[in-house]
């Protein structure tokens, strides 16, 4: 009986290897000093993040390449070296070499990584010259750090006006001049988010391969927007609206879900 109540309670919970933890387990703290990996330093990465200092031989190390994506904006590219993703342990305790990563445009957050790809839409970027960083973290929210500064790689980014000639700039795209009129698209999905409840309730949006859809989240708290099978990401700052324009070329059942709340928008159902 004690077995099925514990496997019941991990499937209710995680889906035990499921949808990925994204926040720490409860009763601990956000920076829980977990483990006895590396040194905690008492200073932090800017961000209220305690580092976690190990010595340079063998530490995590990362790069960060950007390439223009040939619909819109940008794909980043996360190359790491004595590391790796662990989504489904973020909360737990700093183990040696595995986390995550976060994702910074000129000194603010943007989004938090599980894995080594991540599409950054042009309409999350404004015109002008931009440093994007990425930094790399334990379980427990801790940063790695080496010789007491965060282990971390950032590459520089070019956005050009809509309509503008991109000449040698690192990405504005002729798809990147369509950011987020649904006009453009051929499907548009409204989803408010307020008080952790959907409005309109999440349901199946039908697509045809190859059609486009506006997908448009207004959330009362920040959040990340993620569409599962195109791993396609949007930062919902709190209180405003934020569009992400997919191209459905993939055929399946795909879910559109908030990272932080966990809460299912919609399914699109491409045929």
């Amino acid at each position: 009986m004690l077995a099925l109540a514990l496997l019941l309670a991990c499937g209710a919970a995680t889906g035990c290897g499921g949808r990925a933890t994204t926040h720490h387990k409860p009763g601990t703290s956000h920076e829980q000093a977990s483990g006895n990996v590396g040194t905690l330093l008492p200073t932090d990465d800017g961000a209220g993040h305690r580092l976690r200092e190990v010595p340079a031989q063998g530490a995590p190390e990362v790069q960060l390449t950007v390439r223009p994506d040939s619909e819109d904006g940008w794909n980043l590219q996360v190359t790491v070296k004595n590391y790796r993703f662990t989504p489904d342990s973020t909360g737990g305790a700093a183990l040696p070499g595995a986390g995550h990563a976060h994702l910074e445009l000129d000194g603010r957050k943007v989004a938090r990584l599980y894995g080594p790809w991540f599409h950054l839409p042009a309409a999350q970027v404004p015109e002008g010259a931009h440093t994007l960083t990425v930094r790399l973290y334990a379980d427990d929210h801790t940063a790695w750090a080496v010789s007491g500064k965060p282990v971390e790689a950032a590459a520089q980014l070019t956005a050009t006006a809509p309509g503008a000639s991109a000449g040698h700039s690192h990405g504005e795209t002729e798809a990147a001049t369509k950011p987020s009129d649904p006009q453009q698209a051929d499907r548009a999905v409204t989803v408010t988010v307020r008080d952790g409840k959907v409005s309109p309730a999440p349901a199946r949006t039908e697509l045809r391969r190859g059609e486009r859809v506006a997908l448009r989240v207004t959330s009362d708290r920040a959040d990340t927007l993620h569409v599962h099978g195109y791993d396609k990401e949007l930062a919902l700052p709190a209180g405003q609206e934020a569009t992400l324009n997919l191209t459905a070329d993939r055929t399946g059942l795909f879910e559109v879900e908030t990272h932080e709340s966990h809460l299912v928008l919609t399914q699109l159902l491409v045929r």
